[in-house]
């Protein structure tokens, strides 16, 4: 028998304190084994007893049997009965502490002090004094004092995702049920604080004394639910019981004798609480209720709806759709029925406007030989202008909508062939004209050089000569709203396919100059074409259309030669400016067409037959008609850019600095040699240039035409200089200057660009912004990461802005009547007066007018977890005036007031 002898052990010293440990070597072991690995078993072997062994004799055994007489022998003791133990703890518990562990046998507790962890399994325990009870299976964890005796070091109680940050919490971690005293935790946008809360298992929390919010700060928030009870599923529900509002800490009337709020982080089904506002001509009414559909991860449905008390209702349908790295989109139906004034009265009307709008984008990582793309706004014309839902100011002002869907294919063979379909729509809503095409096809095969090696340079005239061919197909659409997919919309249709394949060259001439040649071959099909003839009953022409293919087939010559010249002005390095360089490309070419007059016929003008006319066929093709005079031109063209070089400000810099004098100054015309009178066409000038750091945009444009005009405003074959003018005579010319600046572009930072509206309108403020009335709970102005922050200073020395200006000018000159037809000035300007406070306004004045256009006031208050503004449009045909405030989150959005004043429009 092995005895150990005792011995003391020497002091272990800890940081708050000295506290010599006397114990017997046998315990200190046990006790390590048992903290660190749990309650173990412990078995004994028994060693089996020597006996001598004898060996046997070479006996015959008479005990034998035969072995079908063998019967096996079951074993009747019984299995063992003992039930084993489960073990204390499941896991193992790691620990740490600063300052030190205190272990206390005989009360069997384990204390942890100053920034003290404790994990085990999926728990983490982190707190400024943890004690944990092993005997009744318990962790308690709290605060503690600094040396200003103020409470730090919170627990932090966190299982799986759920994180809790109370001022103590007693936990049990056999049971898995917990205790914790000012409990603060976050679930989805809420932000929770209990005065006391129960844990019963992993899924259910109950509450007492308890606020819910969604504001930042917990502990002074500036708004806040109170409640007594309250049922909490992590990552699911909230159930409370009665529930009273408070804002700024002071109770208000709003209360509920229970509410379920959803606390998960996907879409739930729910109901669209509706706005009231009123209107003269039509009453009362709810706006924007309905029903919130989430139908998967991938898609979605609102179904809205508006109800005026005259009878005038309103549905939209809305959904967005998307899957990963695929494809995603948005589809908006909107449909509305109004009524004005009372039936009988002579002011009543009845009307139906209607509006769709499409979006769809594809991943081009998906597949990258397959694009589909899709934007669609079509609808009534007077939408926009109507819609009593719609404070949209970009496409009230924009009278254009247009539509796109299109699919394309490219097949990665030799020579590369691109295929695509598209449908377009253009539809103007002042003349409600409508242009459609359903579809049309291009195919393009790749170019050829049937001449080139197939390595090396293609060099010289023949080693260049390259071929394409192209296909496009068309069924072109005119109609109005009234007859919008309505049968003679379609038996309106043209269709028509065209054919072409041109053959190019270029080369070098006199090493300084670059020559293209090209032949264009074109053959279009058409599978109606008209005929002319004079009817003698009706006593006038009468136009028939022919149903069935024809064909006509035409071709060109064109050629063309140009350089490019460059010349440099040395001022010297000394001086600020030290060169500007001019670069110079002209070019001439030259075009020839044939006459095709035998696609022409005639027909008689009257019953006697002694005028005729001569006509084409193939007028009003979707893709022109054969010409029937000879076309034999000469163009000219030239453009020009000039640069500088100046000396940087910055004398650390030994390079100059270029700058942009004119991006493009452009002169063209052209002479035609077959023409008996009137040869040169007018002369256009262009030109264009980035002023003040390129924020500056200027663009001008005019038209010189050499020939004089009679006193019936007719040119003549008289040259203007002639005719006692000057060389050219200016028929037109425009100027327009765009200037975009900020704040940010004197300290340096960057400028945040604005991002234009879906439904039409500029990018800019220059045509307000828009009002979306079934969401204003974001900010109508741009959000930088400024204003994300907490502020607490009342005003900003420095004033962030960003003003948009919009000049143009238009000079018509046509008659002699030398008239300004348009001389217009716009203005956007936002900026923030405090850090919470966002001011704009956009407006402009017609010169040519003389009044005010379109003129919108912005303001807005952050209020933290709210937002409040307020619109208005002081004057005119879209005056209105709308006020809102509410919470920004989207699971309180219901929680609002919006009041508007909507404009009493005139239905057409």
């Amino acid at each position: 028998m092995v005895k150990f002898a005792s011995s003391k052990i020497k002091p272990y010293f800890y940081k708050n304190s000295i506290k010599p440990l006397q114990r017997n070597l046998f315990y200190i072991v046990f006790l390590t084994i048992f903290l660190t690995l749990g309650n173990q078993k412990i078995y004994s072997q028994e060693i089996p007893l020597k006996t001598d062994s004898f060996p046997a004799k070479n006996q015959i055994d008479t005990t034998k049997t035969k072995t079908e007489n063998l019967v096996p022998v079951v074993d009747t003791i019984k299995t063992d009965s003992i039930i084993k133990k489960k073990k204390i703890l499941e896991s193992k518990i790691k620990r740490k502490a600063v300052d030190y562990e205190k272990l206390d046998q005989k009360k069997k507790k384990i204390t942890l002090y100053n920034k003290a962890e404790v994990y085990y399994e999926d728990i983490e325990l982190k707190s400024g004094i943890i004690v944990i009870d092993y005997e009744k299976n318990e962790i308690y964890a709290g605060r503690i004092k600094d040396s200003t005796g103020k409470y730090t070091q919170l627990p932090v109680f966190k299982q799986g995702a759920n994180v809790v940050e109370p001022d103590s919490i007693r936990f049990n971690f056999k049971t898995k049920k917990a205790l914790v005293w000012n409990s603060r935790t976050d679930q989805g946008e809420f932000k929770v604080k209990a005065a006391l809360t129960k844990k019963e298992n992993d899924s259910v929390y109950f509450m007492k004394g308890a606020r819910f919010t969604t504001a930042k700060d917990i502990d002074d928030p500036e708004y806040y639910f109170q409640t007594n009870k309250v049922k909490l599923v992590p990552g699911k529900k909230v159930v409370v019981g009665t529930t009273n509002m408070v804002i700024a800490d002071v109770p208000t009337p709003l209360a509920l004798p229970f509410a379920f709020f959803p606390m998960t982080e996907k879409s739930r089904s729910g109901l669209i609480v509706p706005t009231y506002t009123d209107s003269a001509q039509r009453g009362f009414s709810l706006q924007n209720g309905g029903y919130y559909f989430a139908l998967s991860d991938s898609y979605d449905l609102s179904v809205l709806g508006d109800y005026y008390t005259n009878g005038s209702y309103g549905l939209r349908f809305e959904t967005s759709y998307g899957k990963r790295y695929s494809f995603s989109g948005n589809i908006n139906l909107r449909y509305e029925n109004l009524i004005t004034s009372e039936r009988g009265y002579p002011d009543y009307s009845k009307t139906t406007i209607y509006n769709i709008q499409w979006s769809h984008s594809k991943d081009s990582k998906s597949n990258p030989n397959s694009r589909f793309s899709a934007s669609v706004n079509l609808g009534s014309s007077t939408y926009f202008r109507q819609s009593l839902n719609q404070v949209n100011v970009g496409s009230n002002l924009n009278n254009t909508l247009s539509s796109s869907i299109s699919y394309s294919k490219t097949f990665n063979s030799v020579p590369q062939v691109n295929l695509s379909l598209t449908a377009t729509h253009s539809q103007n809503t002042n003349t409600e004209q409508i242009n459609m095409t359903l579809p049309t096809l291009q195919l393009s095969v790749d170019r050829i050089f049937p001449f080139a090696p197939k390595d090396g340079i293609k060099k010289g005239f023949f080693k260049n000569i390259n071929l394409q061919y192209n296909l496009r197909g068309e069924n072109r659409i005119e109609t109005t709203d009234s007859l919008f997919f309505k049968p003679q919309m379609f038996r309106d249709a043209k269709t028509g396919f065209q054919h072409s394949i041109p053959i190019s060259t270029n080369f070098k001439v006199f090493k300084y100059f670059s020559a293209t040649t090209s032949i264009n071959y074109n053959e279009v099909w058409y599978f109606k074409t008209i005929n002319k003839e004079f009817n003698s009953v009706q006593n006038e022409v009468i136009t028939r259309d022919v149903q069935g293919f024809d064909a006509f087939r035409t071709y060109s010559f064109s050629t063309g030669i140009g350089t490019t010249v460059y010349g440099t002005f040395d001022f010297g390095k000394d001086k600020k400016i030290q060169s500007i360089r001019h670069v110079v490309r002209p070019n001439i070419t030259y075009s020839y067409t044939p006459s095709f007059e035998k696609y022409y016929d005639t027909y008689d003008t009257d019953g006697t037959g002694t005028i005729q006319k001569e006509y084409t066929r193939f007028e009003g093709g979707i893709f022109g008609a054969p010409g029937q005079n000879m076309s034999n031109n000469l163009g000219f063209n030239l453009s020009n850019t000039f640069e500088a070089k100046v000396t940087d400000k910055d004398s650390t810099k030994t390079e100059p600095k270029k700058i942009m004098l004119l991006n493009n100054l452009n002169f063209s015309t052209s002479y035609d040699m077959t023409a008996d009178s009137l040869k040169w066409s007018p002369m256009r000038v262009s030109g264009g240039t980035l002023l003040l750091n390129q924020k500056m945009n200027v663009n001008i444009a005019a038209t010189l035409d050499p020939y004089a005009i009679n006193n019936s405003g007719q040119r003549v074959n008289t040259w203007n200089i002639d005719n006692g003018g000057s060389l050219f005579r200016m028929t037109s010319a425009n100027i327009t200057i765009n200037y975009a600046f900020a704040s940010t572009d004197f300290d340096g930072s960057a400028s945040k660009n604005k991002q234009g509206t879906r439904n039409g309108g500029r990018e800019d403020d220059l045509f307000g912004t828009n009002t979306d009335l079934s969401d204003r709970r974001q900010s109508q102005f741009v959000e930088d990461d400024e204003s994300k922050e907490n502020i607490t200073e009342f005003f900003k020395y420095k004033l962030p802005w960003d003003m948009n200006l919009a000049y143009a000018l238009t000079y018509s000159n046509n008659n002699r009547e030398q008239k300004i037809t348009g001389n217009s000035l716009m203005l956007s300007v936002n900026t923030d007066l405090t850090p919470k406070w966002k001011v704009g306004v956009s407006t402009g004045y017609d010169f040519v007018q003389k009044g005010v256009t379109f003129t919108q006031f912005r303001f807005e208050r952050d209020l933290l977890s709210w937002r409040m503004d307020f619109n208005w449009v002081p004057f005119g045909d879209n005056a209105y005036w709308g006020f809102f405030i509410g919470i920004k989150s989207g699971v309180l959005s219901d929680i609002k007031w919006d009041k508007r004043s909507l404009p009493d429009r005139t239905l057409n």
